[in-house]
């Protein structure tokens, strides 16, 4: 079977794996990239593709069942059942595909991934900061 979903997990990200897993599931469902009724791998699947424990891919698929967004069926799986909030195909909007354009010539001029990613990180910080000091979100 295919999932519509690959988990990868960055062990030198500092973030501990199951949070990897529940933020890659919530960024993959605001894209739209997952959607409702979709089924995430199974936990062996899990750990033959990154090599984490399986109770690390259990404790985040519970984190995501409490917060409502998936369902573990016994026997068949664990499904989505709802979105976050507001579920946005961003990357088909005027906003994603400006963004889109960016990154590809950030590609083509030489800047690595690591490099997109800090600049990347360092702008959304910047000017979501700059919101929460000034009382807007």
């Amino acid at each position: 079977m295919q999932y519509v979903i690959v988990f990868r997990i960055d062990r030198r990200a500092g973030v501990p794996p199951y949070l990897q897993i529940v933020q890659q599931t919530r960024q993959a469902l605001l894209l739209g990239r997952l959607r409702i009724g979709d089924r995430l791998p199974t936990a062996r699947e899990v750990v033959a593709s990154t090599g984490i424990n399986p109770n690390t891919v259990l404790k985040a698929y519970r984190d995501l069942d409490r917060e409502g967004l998936v369902e573990t069926r016994v026997g068949s799986g664990t499904f989505v059942i709802a979105t976050p909030g507001r579920a946005v195909a961003a990357q088909e909007s005027e906003a994603g595909a400006a963004l889109g354009a960016w990154l590809r010539e950030a590609r083509a001029s030489g800047l690595d991934r690591a490099e997109v990613e800090a600049l990347t990180k360092a702008w959304i910080d910047d000017i979501y900061l700059d919101d929460i000091y000034r009382g807007e979100r």
